[in-house]
């Protein structure tokens, strides 16, 4: 049976989905847009922060959901320019580190919600 996640410390979903499922061992989060969550706007800045409020609400989602940045198995990432792909590396690192990061998708998309220049979602394992 799938269970609906939801958190006050990442951004409200702005359209008719959830922050999260989760069913069985398993949560899928939505797509995590750089809005703070307390104001519902972009971090200020490029990529980098950008890329590090997306990643700080995923991580906030996952964390209501009993799961955390070390049980994501799977993210897809979305960028508004490849050019700045290496820049989300980075911050993603910081995030994920290098050693048995998750499996990963990176691509470009026309346009994402908000014209935001990143957004990321998540597959992972819930701890019990």
């Amino acid at each position: 049976m799938k269970t609906q996640i939801h958190t006050d410390s990442a951004p409200a979903a702005i359209g008719p989905y959830s922050q999260a499922l989760g069913f069985g061992d398993m949560v899928f989060t939505s797509g995590q847009l750089p809005l703070d969550p307390a104001t519902m706007a972009f971090a200020e800045g490029g990529i980098k922060e950008q890329a590090r409020q997306s990643l700080m609400n995923l991580k906030a989602i996952l964390e209501e959901a009993g799961a955390s940045m070390d049980t994501v198995l799977k993210t897809t990432c979305f960028l508004s320019d490849m050019e700045n792909f290496a820049a989300f590396n980075e911050v993603y690192t910081e995030f994920f580190g290098t050693d048995v990061a998750p499996a990963r998708s990176c691509v470009q998309a026309a346009r994402l919600p908000k014209d935001a220049l990143v957004e990321v979602e998540a597959i992972a394992y819930i701890i019990k």
